[in-house]
């Protein structure tokens, strides 16, 4: 192929016809045009008359280069042109495409995407077996070569992971490689150790072109709690000039719900790779924030998780009272203080003040009797949910609270007095600490050899005593004790919250129980040695775009993997819950750092842009025909033949002849629209058929047929419904009476409907038909939201009478039409699914579980979750597209499945599901 930028040519030497056109111009200007005819009546008729028209014995010169280009635009477009040839090296060997597949990926995915189908298409023209791998989801053996067309059809299920890949699978999969192989390979930017391994691995099979995207990656490190104010690292790969990146803190509004609650600019400095930002905010608002992401980044490595080491807890601290004339240490809260001061926000005021604020915990130190009305609020409050914490000391032990009864603010009921340990009138040496039970929430923790107890309360023993204890003496009395009061808590320590009775609040150990208890917020991760024998149950997880996502059915972690905070395909990053506080695991850790790969000089690096290949061969056939057309009736209009009454009818008539199309009729004023053709009407009609509206992009379109293929053969297995094939059809030409049901993928470019096509849709929505409306982008936006799908639907949609909508409610239809559902995922996994709204009106009947709905079927289900992806299956009946990972994937595609019976069913069927829970009322209506 010979170039000439940006255009080059499949046949180069035909270019050599163009020596030719000035022979061929010398050739035409001696063959001028046919002459005119003339009737004359008579010679003498002519005698003096002079002609005032001459006409010339040449061909004129616009025409002639009419001609020219004709001649030039035939000889161009059968030398092959192309615009934007690929300079792509051919290859006869293996093909091995590597990508890294990691969350600094996610950014530029559908560039990915594109480069690798472009690679395997490539591959396919060459005749060149393929194989694609991807780092972070590496196969147990080496690289599988197979025809590169069959690996096309993988590139679609492709996606990314919210990790690193893991250097010790790296390396043991490099050592499997052999035999010969070129490797193109799709690197995220990110410098790894891991790299310079594979690629000597690679290098010894064959040569190796990398692809890197320019643009720089960004991340932000776990955010910490320092002098007041949140502080955030920002991390780019690539240093540069000075750069603004826009970091925002997402939370739930006191409404529950999701809200940006604060945006602040992070300035990278020139040729720094961090930055780092300070935020002061109220304690209220930096309770409520759940995670930091930088503004417009699709990245795992983007968004950083906060637990409860960010969130400080809100603390009310009431004594009975200071009479020790001032002194700091003899203070019953002084220590409470000291120990909650670096962790929580301490809340001072009146019983009645405090509560009004709403604190997390309430500690009472040495407070003994409390007014009617005060225990009542306080008593609420607990039961709401709060946890109350009382400290003994002179007082309570001198009262009469919880003697003869066990008062409801108190976890234990008490013996009159108290119990002195070492003194002169003391019952023996001052006793130490037991160690902790195993159910105790203290349990792990040491015991320092200089903590001992010289008083306490001692509790009256019960039944219930054995339980409510939680920590103890060496003799076995209670020195903490609990109880459960709704959904709070109360504490009582049979100590002072000073040193006058025991040594307890001098040590850490005081600290570490209070933290515990969650008094407080721990402000560093757990070290290992406590997170050994935990357990953690994921909560929420981060996908590599930075979307968090309920963790389902993903397994427990383990504690000790736990505290190494490395996330990978075993512990994804995301939130972790334990007994008392949850944990978030971030992409980045506070020792993370991130650089740039640097490649070797031998290796070549390119961008992600692919250019399509344009064969401009039509286009220059097409314009040479359209110049022989004015060649035609330039000539007859030289010749005569142009003029009179039907001059303007016998052009158009050559014109369209030379266009090859046919001639309307004359007489006929209007169009009549055009007969649905017999074979698509029988196909379309002698079975039940499930259709799809072919948008135009044929990934798409190949994705919405696999699905419904997929779909059709689980009715035929699992119902009494045979659909046949399915069908593509175009709303613009084709009719839609024929299908109970479409599935509408929506993309970002395709066109809207014309004003005909709209009347048809709209007909079809009122006659019964349903329409899927699938965005496919659950995995990215909400539904309503701003994705370039969502946009594109709501301007589908102002041209269609769809009723008003809600999300599927629980007693709809589609949740039992054949199957019992609550969920509806696709490839995605989203609840937001949207179905005609139920009238106002609807109630329940008597003695009956759903309420009596709208006859009709919900003309549009709306959604986002890929549906086609999930039910997609080829000609065999395996998946095409991967759904979630292992045996909770496979349950989601179940789900897929059945959701899909319910929906053709519901089409199908109507609302008989519905008749049929009134079945009884309707009988005992009857009489019968």
């Amino acid at each position: 192929m010979w170039s000439l930028d940006p255009i080059a040519f499949g046949a180069p030497w035909l270019l050599l016809g163009l020596i030719a056109l000035p022979i061929l111009w010398l050739l035409l200007r001696a063959v001028p045009p046919a002459p005119l005819r003339r009737r004359f009546p008579g010679v003498t008729l002519l005698l003096g008359l002079s002609d005032d028209e001459s006409q010339t014995d040449r061909t004129p010169w616009w025409l002639l280069l009419l001609r020219m280009l004709a001649v030039a635009a035939v000889i161009t477009g059968f030398a092959g042109p192309v615009l934007n040839p690929q300079d792509d090296q051919p290859g006869s060997g293996p093909l091995l495409v590597l990508v890294d597949g990691t969350w600094a990926d996610a950014r530029d995915w559908p560039r990915r995407l594109d480069r690798i189908e472009a690679a395997l298409d490539n591959a396919a023209s060459d005749g060149r077996p393929a194989a694609l791998v991807q780092l972070t989801d590496l196969p147990a053996e080496g690289p599988v070569f197979q025809d590169a067309q069959a690996v096309a059809q993988g590139v679609a299920g492709l996606v990314p992971r919210p990790h690193d890949p893991d250097p010790a699978a790296i390396a043991a999969w490099a050592a499997t490689l052999s035999g010969d192989f070129d490797t193109f390979w799709l690197s995220d930017g990110v410098s790894r150790d891991s790299r310079a391994v594979l690629l000597a691995a690679l290098e010894n099979r064959g040569s190796v072109r990398i692809f890197e995207s320019p643009r720089p990656v960004f991340a932000l490190k776990p955010p910490r709690y320092e002098d007041g104010a949140i502080s955030i690292e920002a991390l780019r790969a690539q240093t540069g000039p000075d750069t603004e990146i826009r970091v925002d803190a997402i939370g739930l509004d006191p409404a529950g719900v999701e809200r940006r609650l604060a945006s602040e600019g992070v300035i990278f400095e020139p040729d720094a790779k961090a930055a780092t930002l300070d935020l002061s905010l109220p304690p209220e608002l930096r309770n409520r924030i759940t995670r930091f992401e930088v503004q417009g980044l699709s990245s795992a490595g983007a968004v950083a998780l906060t637990d409860d080491a960010l969130k400080r807890r809100e603390v009310a601290l009431l004594s009975g009272g200071n009479d020790r004339e001032g002194l700091e240490l003899l203070d019953p809260l002084h220590y409470l203080r000291q120990a909650l001061t670096p962790s929580a926000d301490l809340v001072d005021g009146t019983l009645s003040d405090v509560l009004l604020a709403n604190p997390d915990v309430i500690i009472l130190a040495d407070v003994a009797t409390l007014s009617e009305l005060e225990s009542q609020d306080l008593q609420t409050w607990v039961e709401a949910g709060g946890l109350l914490v009382r400290f003994a000391g002179p007082r309570l032990a001198a009262s009469d609270v919880s003697r003869d009864a066990e008062d409801p603010l108190m976890p234990v009921r008490l013996r009159v007095g108290g119990r002195s340990i070492g003194g002169a009138m003391s019952w023996g040496e001052p006793k130490a600490l037991a160690p902790f039970d195993a159910d105790s929430p203290f349990f792990g923790l040491a015991i320092p050899d200089d903590v001992a107890v010289n008083a306490q309360v001692i509790a009256q023993p019960d039944p219930t005593l054995a339980d409510r204890v939680i920590a103890g003496l060496a003799d076995g009395t209670p020195l903490v004790t609990r109880k459960d009061t709704g959904q709070g808590r109360i504490v009582l320590f049979h100590v002072t919250a000073n040193a006058e009775w025991s040594t307890l609040p001098l040590s850490g150990l005081f600290v570490q129980m209070l933290e515990r208890l969650a008094v407080s917020t721990r402000p560093a991760m757990p070290d290992m040695e406590a997170m050994e024998g935990t357990s953690w149950m994921p909560e929420d997880v981060l996908d590599a775009f930075g979307v968090l996502q309920d963790a389902g059915a993903l397994p427990g972690v383990d504690g000790a993997r736990l505290a190494q905070m490395t996330p990978a395909a075993d512990m994804p990053p995301g939130l972790y819950a334990g007994e008392d506080r949850r944990i978030a695991v971030n992409v980045l850790n506070a020792d993370s750092t991130l650089s740039a790969t640097a490649w070797p000089a031998r290796i070549p690096v390119e961008g992600l842009d692919v250019v399509r290949e344009t064969p401009l061969k039509g286009w220059l056939l097409g314009a040479a025909l359209v110049l022989l057309m004015l060649d035609i009736l330039a000539a007859l209009a030289l010749s005569g033949r142009l003029r009179g009454p039907r001059a303007g009818v016998t052009a158009a008539i050559v014109v369209l002849a030379m266009a090859g199309l046919p001639t309307p009729p004359q007489a006929q004023e209007a169009e009549s629209p055009a007969p649905v053709p017999e074979e698509f009407a029988v196909a379309a009609t002698s079975n039940v058929v499930l259709a799809y509206v072919q948008t135009g992009n044929p990934r798409v379109d190949e994705m919405s047929e696999a699905g419904l293929y997929g779909l059709s053969n689980i009715l035929f297995q699992r119902t009494s419904i045979e659909p046949a094939m399915p069908m593509g059809i175009d709303p613009e030409t084709d009719e839609l009476a024929f299908f109970p049901f479409l599935y509408w993928p929506v993309t970002a470019d395709q066109d809207l409907p014309s004003r005909e096509a709209y009347a048809k849709l709209n007909r079809y929505l009122r006659s019964g038909g349903m329409i899927l409306f699938d965005t496919r982008d659950a995995d990215l936006a909400r539904f309503g939201s701003s994705s370039p799908e969502g946009q594109r639907l709501q301007a589908i949609a102002r041209g269609l009478d769809i009723p008003p909508l809600e999300p599927i409610p629980q007693d709809h239809v589609l949740t039992r039409t054949f199957y019992l559902l609550q969920d509806f995922p696709g490839r995605h996994a989203s609840r937001d699914v949207w179905v005609e709204a139920a009238p106002a009106d609807a109630q329940a009947a008597e003695g009956m579980p759903f309420r009596d709905l709208n006859d009709g079927v919900t003309p549009v289900v709306i959604g986002g979750n890929d549906w086609a992806a999930a039910w997609a299956t080829d000609e065999t009946g395996n998946p095409l597209v991967p759904i979630g990972r292992g045996m909770a994937g496979e349950r989601q595609r179940e789900i897929a499945m059945r959701f899909g019976v319910n929906l053709i069913m519901h089409v199908l069927t109507g609302n008989y599901k519905s008749d049929q829970v009134h079945v009884p009322a309707l009988l005992d209506r009857l009489g019968q």
